[in-house]
């Protein structure tokens, strides 16, 4: 079994507009950055979908009634006071595995990439690298917090030549 499963799935609405090698692209930034930051056999899923599906996640699961570009839903959240499941053995390991999931907003993405002049596909990279980082536990709510994840987004994204996109600000 490899070490890091990762799965892509397109909306049915957008299957024509995204290459076979952008989803590739996504694959190997979030293998690049699990190879970096979780040694340990992981599981992970991508969606690529539209904003107004975005959109209704957010409002739903963040209280934003907005699409935005990427959403991570990590798996291993603990719930304060829910009691731990009895599981069979096999199912355990593959929950434990099981990091999580990224929803990215395709049209939003594509956008956004061309706002910043960057490609989509490097775009696509970049918030592959920053939800699985979010997965992962990092956080940018502070200055410490958002420090330590761009660096890890850059390190992360230099191996791709996407290094510069890590830092970026974004417009208020």
């Amino acid at each position: 079994m490899a070490l890091y499963a990762i799965a892509v799935e397109v909306d049915e609405e957008l299957h024509a507009e995204i290459p076979e090698a952008d989803i590739a692209a996504l694959r190997l930034a979030v293998e690049a950055t699990l190879r970096d930051l979780h040694p340990a056999p992981a599981t992970v899923t991508i969606f690529l979908t539209t904003d107004e599906e975005v959109r209704t996640l957010n409002a739903q699961y963040r209280g934003v009634d907005a699409p935005t570009d990427v959403l991570s839903f990590a798996a291993q959240e603990e719930q304060p006071g829910a009691p731990a499941l009895a599981l069979p053995e096999e199912l355990a390991a593959e929950m434990e595995r099981y990091l999580g999931d990224l929803v990215i907003a395709h049209p939003y993405s594509a956008r956004q990439a061309a706002h910043y002049g960057n490609s989509v596909t490097a775009e696509l990279q970049l918030l592959a690298v920053h939800g699985v980082l979010h997965l992962l536990g990092y956080d940018h709510q502070d200055a410490a917090g958002e420090d330590a994840m761009w660096t890890q987004q850059e390190r992360v994204l230099a191996q791709f030549g996407h290094d510069v996109l890590a830092r970026r600000t974004y417009d208020a």
